[in-house]
């Protein structure tokens, strides 16, 4: 298939900028502000600020990952090493494949994190208000390691992929 130089152009401009934004966004959560905030706030303004941060980062996620699956798939369609799905002939199709299934991984764990994980750290936060903060610690405390394990993975699993762009790239 025949991209047009200008199409391809914008395809690359805006993987890239939906690439940064997304392992961005995740890189700031897990290394900076979640480390920051458990250490200095208590649980209620802990859950407040993740509430607040969700609403914003949540759709700029989902549209990262819209952008970065539709400029992908022109991407690859435009390259010469594409050589249909699943066809794996040279080192360039492996570092894709990997990286697609590793895309996959990472938007499970999104979906996870965004209508699994936070709605219950939401839900913990709203029983605080009504229970003693004992009663739940154990559970706010294991909600709480698995967001920063599962942001933490995340994270690793874009750096992951980025490595397999450049393999890609050389290829």
């Amino acid at each position: 298939m025949s991209v047009p130089a200008s199409a391809l152009t914008l395809a690359y401009w805006l993987h890239m900028l939906a690439t940064v934004l997304w392992i961005g966004g995740i890189s700031t959560l897990a290394i900076l502000v979640l480390p920051a905030a458990s250490k200095t706030l208590d649980a209620e303004a802990y859950a407040a600020l993740l509430e607040s941060i969700q609403k914003r980062l949540d759709p700029l996620g989902w549209v990262c990952l819209a952008v970065l699956a539709a400029t992908g798939l022109v991407q690859m369609s435009a390259n010469p090493n594409y050589q249909g799905f699943i066809a794996i002939h040279n080192r360039w199709a492996a570092a894709i494949l990997v990286k697609h299934l590793l895309f996959l991984v990472m938007t499970g764990l999104s979906v996870y994190l965004s209508w699994g994980l936070l709605p219950k750290l939401r839900r913990l936060a709203l029983k605080r208000q009504r229970l003693p903060a004992e009663a739940l610690s154990d559970q706010s405390a294991s909600l709480g390691r698995q967001e920063v394990f599962l942001l933490r993975l995340n994270l690793i699993l874009g750096v992951l992929i980025l490595a397999l762009t450049a393999i890609a790239r050389s290829a």
